[in-house]
């Protein structure tokens, strides 16, 4: 069984329902979800939100907070996992931040930076990543990257 379809079989038994909040993915990580026959179950829908205004007005991410931090930090991306929660009253939910490139890096924050984070009814929990290669590279190891997060939080929360 491939990834796609143990985080499909995690959800169908936990019971759980996921939505997405996708920046620099831009609604590939929900075309792979929705791949699968019967993702009408568990995933209730996304947000692709690939401006600030969008997360701001949509996902309810402070204007103060990207101001003083940036899109791609650790506190948006929370800030848009609960957003997209709220927003579609789903039980799990995924976003993604991230610089793909091939402009836009910085010191601080350099090409392949991604922040993801899953919020569920436990809290919210926030990881950073440095993929490397160009653009569709990046791109696709945070989708591979996102797929797996989510497993091994329904897995946890299996386990609890």
């Amino acid at each position: 069984m491939g990834s796609d379809q143990e985080l499909a079989a995690l959800l169908l038994a936990a019971g759980q329902t996921l939505a997405l909040a996708e920046s620099c993915t831009g609604g590939l990580i929900a075309a792979r979800i929705t791949a699968l026959p019967g993702s009408s179950a568990y995933f209730t829908g996304g947000v692709v939100a690939y401006s600030n205004q969008v997360k701001a007005d949509i996902l309810k991410v402070p204007h103060a907070m990207l101001a003083e931090y940036g899109a791609v930090s650790e506190p948006v991306a929370r800030a848009m996992a609960q957003g997209v929660r709220t927003l579609t009253g789903s039980d799990l939910a995924l976003s993604v931040t991230g610089i793909a490139g091939p402009g836009g890096g910085t010191d601080e924050k350099p090409v392949g930076t991604v922040f993801m984070a899953v919020a569920d009814q436990h809290g919210c929990q926030v990881e950073r990543f440095a993929f490397g290669g160009e653009r569709s590279q990046v791109r696709q190891q945070a989708v591979d990257q996102a797929i797996i997060m989510l497993k091994k939080r329904l897995e946890a929360l299996k386990r609890s």
